[in-house]
């Protein structure tokens, strides 16, 4: 149906007809970004399994090693040994705008590069299963701080796609037919306006040609009777 308060006039019509341009161009090309980040995000996702799936297994190993290390050590040492880090940990983030989303990115420094400064120990009432389980979880570090950047853009990549969806659903089944049947109506309205002034230069035409008939007749029988 179309809007109660539209005005049925040639210049409603041109400016409709601009909008519905428009929006016909903006729902295409939104349609293109919807595609475009579902492909994105099931690039993400395809990469979010394959990371986790490492990231648990590497998590199960360093829990392995630790639990072995737990059962041959005493909690006393065990504690001790965990209990002042050596190594620290700068986390950086930035942003990458993907498809007008911005999703983190994370880094992280430390402080020393030495690679035995990840043991805040020494070896000598320790373990090897406990050397195991605090490197593999140096080395799954890494991978957990990808998983969480990859989850959040995932996260990020869904709300937009969402959102883009229900804008393509509202220009597509709402916004375009509206603008549509408004530029129909007024066509319809305009066409009426036009028949009915065509109808009227006619009945007009009709009355002045009656008129100029009646005055010749009268003019004739005037003249006839003048020169009788």
């Amino acid at each position: 149906m179309p809007s109660s308060t539209i005005n049925p006039t040639r210049m409603e019509l041109t400016r409709l007809k601009g909008r519905l341009k428009t929006a016909q161009r903006g729902h295409k090309l939104l349609k293109d970004k919807r595609d475009e980040l579902m492909k994105q995000f099931m690039d993400v996702v395809r990469e979010n399994r394959a990371l986790r799936k490492r990231v648990e297994e590497e998590l199960m190993r360093a829990h392995s090693s630790f639990t072995v290390a737990s059962a041959l050590m005493s909690p006393e040492i065990l504690e001790q040994s965990l209990l002042y880090p050596k190594q620290s940990v700068e986390l950086d983030m930035t942003f990458q705008n993907v498809m007008s989303v911005d999703v983190p990115q994370y880094r992280f420094h430390t402080k020393s590069q030495d690679p035995g400064e990840v043991y805040p120990y020494g070896f000598a009432q320790t373990s090897g299963e406990l050397d195991d389980a605090v490197d593999a979880l140096s080395r799954v570090f890494q991978d957990m701080l990808k998983l969480a950047e990859i989850e959040k853009t995932s996260q990020l990549l869904a709300e937009e796609i969402e959102k883009t969806r229900r804008r393509v659903n509202a220009l597509e089944y709402v916004k375009i037919p509206q603008m549509q049947e408004n530029i129909k109506y007024i066509t319809m309205k305009l066409d009426e306006n036009e028949r009915a002034n065509t109808i009227r230069l006619m009945k007009v035409k009709d009355m002045l040609l009656k008129e100029a008939i009646e005055e010749r007749r009268e003019e004739t029988l005037r003249a006839t009777m003048e020169s009788e």
